[in-house]
C-alpha cells in the first residue's frame, strides 16, 4: 500500500474535515485507475521521512523544504489556490503580528524585540521574517533574540502569553484558526502582511511514473470540480487547483538570497 499525508493544515478542529477530503481524494485517484491508494492518512512522525519514503503517492509540504532539502527528490504535483484573500491565483502569504496592545508601528520598532518561529525550514514563519528585517538589520542583528516553537499556534501562543513579541505566520492557517479556534488569535493584530509566493504544494514521489502523476492530476481537479464536495472544500478554504512549474517557486530561494546578500543569513 502506498501511503499519504497532509500535516500542513490538519489543525485539530478540522481533523475529521480532512479526513472527509482524503476520502474524496482518495475516490477520485482510484477512479483514475490508480492502484493501493490508502484510505486513511497518516498523523504523526516526522512529516520529511514520509515526503522521502518510496512509497509516498501524495502529501503536501512548505515551499522552502520544496526548494531545499527536497528539490530533485520529490515531484511537484500541484498548488491549491485557497480562498483567503491575497491567495489569487495560487499564492500565500505571512501574517507578521504582534500583541493588540503593543506599540510597534512598523518593522523598524521591532528591533530588540523578542522574535518566535515555528522552524528554521519554514517559508511563512522563517524565512519570510528574515527577509523582512534584513534591510533593518545591523551587523547580522536585528532581534533580542528568537525562539523555535513548533508550530504557528504556538508561536501565536508565545506572543499572546507575552513571552514573545513578534511572529510571522501562515495567512491560511491564521484564517483556518480565526474561523475554528478564535482564542488562538485573540489579542494579535498584523503589524505587516509579508510578500507573496506560491501556495503549499502538493507533492508525490520522485520517481513517479509520467501517466500516474496525469492520473494524481485528474483526480485532483474531479475532486476540486465536484459539487457534492463544495461545503467541504469551503471549510478547508480549498477553491481551485493549479498546475505551477517548480520554478516558480524560486522566488522562496530568491528571498533567501536577498536577506544573506544584506549580510544576514538567519534570524538573530
Amino acid at each position: 500500500m502506498l501511503r499519504a499525508s497532509l500535516p500542513m493544515y490538519d489543525l485539530p478542529g478540522l481533523q475529521a474535515q480532512t479526513d472527509a477530503w482524503w476520502a474524496a481524494l482518495a475516490r477520485a485517484f482510484r477512479a483514475e485507475g490508480l492502484q493501493d491508494v490508502p484510505d486513511i492518512l497518516e498523523r504523526g512522525g516526522d512529516p520529511a521521512a514520509l515526503w522521502l519514503s518510496p512509497d509516498l503517492l501524495f502529501s503536501q509540504t512548505c515551499g522552502y523544504p520544496l526548494t531545499h532539502a527536497l528539490k530533485g527528490r520529490v515531484t511537484l504535483l500541484a498548488t491549491p489556490e485557497y480562498d483567503c484573500p491575497g491567495c489569487e491565483g495560487g499564492f500565500y502569504f505571512s501574517e507578521i503580528l504582534v500583541r493588540e496592545d503593543a506599540d510597534y508601528g512598523d518593522l523598524t520598532a521591532l528591533k530588540g524585540a523578542r522574535a518566535v518561529a515555528n522552524e528554521v525550514g519554514s517559508q511563512s514563519g522563517y524565512n519570510v521574517l528574515r527577509a523582512a528585517v534584513a534591510p533593518l538589520a545591523e551587523d547580522g542583528r536585528f532581534f533580542a533574540s528568537l525562539r523555535l516553537s513548533g508550530s504557528h499556534r504556538a508561536s501565536m501562543a508565545a506572543v499572546i502569553a507575552g513571552e514573545a513579541d513578534v511572529c510571522a505566520v501562515d495567512c491560511v492557517t491564521y484564517r483556518l484558526l480565526a474561523g475554528t479556534q478564535p482564542a488562538a488569535v485573540a489579542g494579535l493584530r498584523r503589524l505587516v502582511a509579508s510578500p507573496a509566493a506560491p501556495a503549499l504544494p502538493y507533492i508525490t514521489r520522485g520517481d513517479i511514473a509520467a501517466a500516474d502523476l496525469e492520473r494524481l492530476r485528474a483526480g485532483l481537479r474531479s475532486a476540486f470540480a465536484d459539487p457534492a464536495l463544495q461545503d467541504l472544500r469551503a471549510e478547508l478554504l480549498l477553491h481551485k487547483i493549479l498546475v505551477k512549474p517548480a520554478s516558480a517557486y524560486d522566488c522562496i530561494c530568491e528571498m533567501e538570497a536577498g536577506a544573506v546578500a544584506l549580510g544576514y543569513p538567519e534570524v538573530a
